[in-house]
């Protein structure tokens, strides 16, 4: 079989750039893969097409950073956590989420699922990146 393979990484973060999450669909099985990657998860077919994501998703578990693991470069991200996010299309990925602290842990994880919804975070040296916020209750 000859596959003839896109520059998924490059389209992603161009996608980005235009405020755009952008994620692969399968045409087989209508699975939806975000972050992209070149085959469906759910079935194998290597057939996958762009898809731009809604961005909308639900929170459903809040893990904080241990104080040795967190990275200088998030400290511009403000209060953060990393919690299992489920997005609207279905797709489930582990991601960072801005607003959880030690503070209101307690009190988020007692109302979860939560909605939340994409943001693309710009990291040093223009790098950006997906993560999420929680929506105003």
């Amino acid at each position: 079989m000859s596959i003839q393979l896109e520059k998924v990484v490059q389209k992603f973060y161009e996608g980005l750039e235009e405020g755009k999450f952008m994620g692969r669909k399968c045409p087989k099985c209508g699975n939806v893969e975000f972050p992209p990657v070149y085959a469906c998860n759910a079935c194998g077919n290597y057939e996958t097409e762009w898809y731009e994501i809604s961005g909308k998703a639900k929170l459903h578990s809040i893990v904080l950073p241990a104080a040795l693991s967190s990275k200088p470069e998030y400290k511009k991200l403000g209060k953060y956590a990393y919690g299992e996010v489920e997005l609207e299309e279905g797709t489930r990925l582990n991601a960072v989420v801005r607003g959880v602290s030690k503070k209101n842990r307690a009190e988020l994880s007692a109302k979860l699922p939560l909605n939340c919804h994409a943001a693309v975070f710009e990291r040093e040296g223009g790098f950006k990146t997906v993560v999420f916020d929680l929506d105003e209750a």
